[in-house]
Parts: C-alpha cells; sequence; structure tokens
C-alpha cells in the first residue's frame, strides 16, 4: 500500500511539473524564435513538436526513466573538434582528478591536427547549442553530429572561460531540444539522467541522485580565470571524458546543468560529477547572444567562508552567511556602504550560505543592476542596495565587435551557408565579405571571394580561419573560387608576428 502511495505521489509530482511546464512554455508562443539580439533563450523554446514531445512523460510510471531519455537522447550531440598546432592548456589525456579537457582521439602536439571529442545540448529548434568553453577553445573545425547522424560544422557564437561555456549555431531548423528547468529547485537526494557522448559512445545515458549542490572545486580558477564562477551540482551519474558538454536531467525532462567535470584518479569515472547549473548558463546564453560577451557584474569583496574557527575569532553569532575579509575600494559594496568584517546573508531576496553561491548569484545579474544586500553588522541586521560594476568600474554595458574574430589583417570573413557553398561547387569555406589596406589586398583577393584551404588547411568557419592565420608567419597559399565559381590561388606575404598580436 504504501509502495503504491509512493507511485502515485510520484505520477502527481510528474504530472504538475509537465503541466507548469506546458503553460510557461506556451506563454513564450508570443515571441518570434529566430531574433537573436532582443531576447532571451527561454522565448526561443516554443516549438510545438518538442510540446508534443514533453507531453508523452505524463504517461510514464514512475521510476521508469524511458520518457526522459526519449526527450533528452535527441537534443544531446555529438562534438568533434579539430585546431591546428599544439593546443594550450592540457597536453595529455586527462588523468589530473579535475582535469577532464579532452575527449577521446587527443593528439599530442607537433603529430599534426589535434582532435578532440565531447559533447552539446541543442536549447532552441533553430540550431543554438550550449557546451563546454574548454570542448571547443582553440577549434578550427567544429563539428556537430546529431542524434540521427545528421552531421554540421557548427559557427561559434561565444565563449565565456570564466564559467567554461560557450554557444555554438547550426544551420537547422524544427530541432529537438530541451526545456530549461530550475537549478535553484534542485534537490540533493533526487533523480538525475546525465546524457552524453563518452570515449566516443553516442548517445549514452546514465542515472544517478544529486549528491551534493554548490560545490567549488576550484577547476576553473585554476586555469587562470580570476573572475571564475564555480557552484557545480555534483552528482553520482556515471560521467566519463566525451560527456563534456552534455546535459544532466532531472526526472520531468528538463536541463538542470551542463556537465563539465569530473574527480578521479585516473581521469575514468569514480562516482563524483560536477555540472554548471542551468540558471547561471541561462544568462551565460543570453548574454553571448545579445552583445557577443559576457557582461561580468563585480560586487568589489573579498570573502572567506564562516567556518567555526573564524565565526569565533570575530565573534560571529552563528556560521550563516559569507563574511567580508576586504572591500575593494570604489567599488559597488564600498559605494553601497558595505564593511570589512560585515556578512552577507542574502543577495537579492536569495539566501547566501557559501562563496560559491555569492558568486553564482552575482554572475546572474550585469554591471549597471541594482541589488539588495543584507548583512550582519554588529549582530544586527542591515539593508543595503548597491549598484553592480563591471571589472572596470562602469555601469555601462559593452558589446563585443565581431569584426575583431572574424578579420585579419584588414580581410574580414563571414561563414557560408549550404546554399552559397552548392553554387560555388565547395564543400567547405568561408566568404570574404570586405578587403582594406593589408597583406590580403596587396595578393589580389577580392571581396565576395570563397576561401577554401590556408596553407592546405581546409577552412570551415571565419574565426577558424583566423586562427589557422594566426598560427602561421612569412608567405601563405590561399585557395577558393571567385563568385562565378572559377578556382583561384594567392600567395599571400603575412605580416610580422608582431603586427599580428595587434589585430
Amino acid at each position: 500500500m504504501k509502495r503504491l502511495f509512493e507511485q502515485h505521489k510520484w505520477v502527481g509530482l510528474l504530472l504538475a511539473g509537465m503541466l507548469g511546464g506546458v503553460i510557461s512554455l506556451f506563454g513564450f508562443m508570443s515571441f518570434g524564435p529566430n531574433s537573436l539580439n532582443n531576447q532571451d533563450i527561454e522565448a526561443k523554446q516554443n516549438s510545438s513538436t518538442q510540446l508534443a514531445r514533453y507531453a508523452k512523460l505524463q504517461a510514464v510510471p514512475a521510476f521508469d526513466f524511458t520518457g526522459v531519455s526519449e526527450i533528452a537522447n535527441p537534443a544531446v550531440v555529438h562534438i568533434k573538434t579539430t585546431s591546428s598546432g599544439s593546443i594550450q592548456g592540457n597536453t595529455q589525456i586527462p588523468m589530473d582528478p579535475f582535469d577532464f579537457f579532452r575527449g577521446p582521439g587527443f593528439q599530442m602536439p607537433n603529430q599534426g591536427p589535434s582532435v578532440a571529442s565531447g559533447s552539446g545540448v541543442i536549447i532552441s529548434d533553430d540550431g543554438f547549442i550550449v557546451t563546454n568553453n574548454h570542448v571547443v577553445e582553440n577549434a578550427n573545425k567544429i563539428e556537430v553530429i546529431l542524434n540521427d547522424k545528421r552531421t554540421y560544422i557548427a559557427e561559434l557564437v561565444g565563449t565565456d572561460r570564466n564559467t567554461d561555456l560557450a554557444v555554438l549555431r547550426v544551420s537547422e531548423g524544427d530541432l529537438p531540444f530541451l526545456k530549461l528547468g530550475n537549478s535553484d529547485e534542485v534537490k540533493v537526494g533526487e533523480w538525475v539522467v546525465a546524457v552524453g557522448n563518452p570515449f566516443n559512445l553516442n548517445s549514452t545515458v546514465t542515472l544517478g541522485i544529486v549528491s551534493a549542490v554548490g560545490r567549488n572545486i576550484d577547476l576553473i580558477r585554476s586555469k587562470g580565470n580570476q573572475y571564475a564562477i564555480e557552484n557545480f551540482i555534483q552528482t553520482d551519474a556515471a560521467i566519463n571524458p566525451g560527456n563534456s558538454g552534455g546535459a544532466l536531467v532531472n526526472v520531468r525532462g528538463e536541463l538542470v546543468g551542463i556537465n563539465t567535470a569530473i574527480a578521479s584518479q585516473t581521469g575514468s569515472y569514480a562516482g563524483y560529477g560536477f555540472a554548471v547549473p542551468v540558471n547561471l548558463m541561462k544568462k551565460v546564453v543570453n548574454d553571448l547572444m545579445k552583445y557577443g560577451q559576457v557582461q561580468r557584474a563585480i560586487l568589489g569583496v573579498s570573502i572567506q567562508e564562516i567556518t567555526q574557527d573564524l565565526a569565533d575569532e570575530k565573534s560571529l553569532k552563528d556560521l550563516k552567511g559569507v563574511y567580508i575579509a576586504d572591500v575593494i575600494e570604489d567599488g559597488a559594496a564600498e559605494k553601497a556602504g558595505m564593511l570589512k568584517g560585515d556578512v552577507i546573508v542574502s543577495l537579492g531576496d536569495e539566501e547566501v550560505n557559501s562563496s560559491s553561491r555569492l558568486q553564482e548569484l552575482v554572475g546572474k545579474y550585469r554591471p549597471g543592476d541594482k541589488v539588495k544586500i543584507i548583512v550582519i553588522r554588529d549582530g544586527k541586521e542591515k539593508i543595503l542596495t548597491a549598484t553592480l560594476l563591471s571589472k572596470d568600474g562602469e555601469v555601462k554595458l559593452e558589446t563585443a565587435s565581431v569584426k575583431s574574430f572574424n578579420s585579419f589583417d584588414g580581410m574580414e570573413m563571414v561563414n557560408t551557408t549550404r546554399d552559397e557553398r552548392s553554387e560555388v561547387n565547395l564543400k567547405n569555406g568561408v566568404k570574404v565579405s570586405d578587403v582594406k589596406d593589408g597583406c590580403f589586398k596587396d595578393a589580389g583577393i577580392p571581396e565576395g571571394f570563397y576561401i577554401s584551404h590556408i596553407n592546405n588547411e581546409k577552412v570551415y568557419s571565419a574565426r577558424g580561419a583566423v586562427s589557422i592565420l594566426n598560427s602561421l608567419s612569412g608567405s601563405i597559399v590561399v585557395e577558393g573560387k571567385t563568385r562565378g565559381g572559377k578556382e583561384k590561388i594567392f600567395a599571400v606575404k603575412l605580416p610580422k608576428i608582431k603586427d599580428k598580436s595587434e589585430q
């Protein structure tokens, strides 16, 4: 009888969750799915086809995860990347306990192109994909393989090293995607499913529970990222190299995290996996789509976890909150009246009990946002209002220059569509959109020229072309076709290295 009650309880929870998800997604129908600059990613999750797939979950019995798998598998992709020469950072197959940076197939430097493998999650039906930055970092070619084996060359929309996230896009419509859940509601002990491509084993599903939340393992900061944000969801669902960038999904089929790292002495599964919370991912993705870069808000404090020893030393009444060890001069916290020795217990009506939680909460805001902060000072509660600043102390937002990513010495390049390549009978290539004074103009490369190869290396994207050019020096050969489909080869003498650094 108890078991029957528990089953009915789970079914009721699933039905309630699905009803809420359907209502939320129905509300998004009023937004257009194709605009990038004026919408959040949630507004793009409006496919009626995908809604129908989620509706089927209502009929799945409790503790049967086939429905979740049927939703998640088609929305998780296999990512293969190719990079020229050596890769900066880790240069061997992962063995360090927290080194999860290359999947199977990675090659050592100076042994030809370096190949890596990972996973990604489709988050809109028009082809936006989230993965880890370390999966695509320094890649010249990013290949996305769908669950049904369709293959695309992806465009890199943007990356954020501080959260180890990246956004890609493929030219396709009506794709299955995962609904975004609420990671703030994730509880220790609840069931989760991890989906990815470990060891090049496509569409692998593993089951586990949430082992902990708010984990800070100093993974991203250890790679030299001063403003890194770590507030990982920890799970015991089996995660291995190649799972990186894949989905952590709850029993309602909602995305709650992006699988990012493992803790292991061997580089393989040992029971500890870590995922970036989806609520933090939402903000990063929206910023990359709207501005081309993440708008990082800074509070301007140095913080410490409150331990019993610190509480005794500072005569604190309890262990709640985060201790302010120092306040940065002219920072947002100082201007709001925060003092050294204050204890932050709440930010934006959200409880704060760890430094990682505080970092995540601040990371959801942009420079110029006003936020309410509750601190404890001399045993009394005090409410402050801070206007968050950028790392440069500004309140204004910045927009990344797209040209800076897609240009080299006066030559601007753009990604090509399948139709454009088909017109000139090319399988790969980028189009020259503008040619100003520089080595490429001197070589006679015209606007509208399709570049297919640089020094015999295939070109798949504008950023990839820039990456290849940055790795070369001296005289090179640029191959491709004119607008009329005529093959042409140009000899180009690249500028000196010191000039290249100024690009």
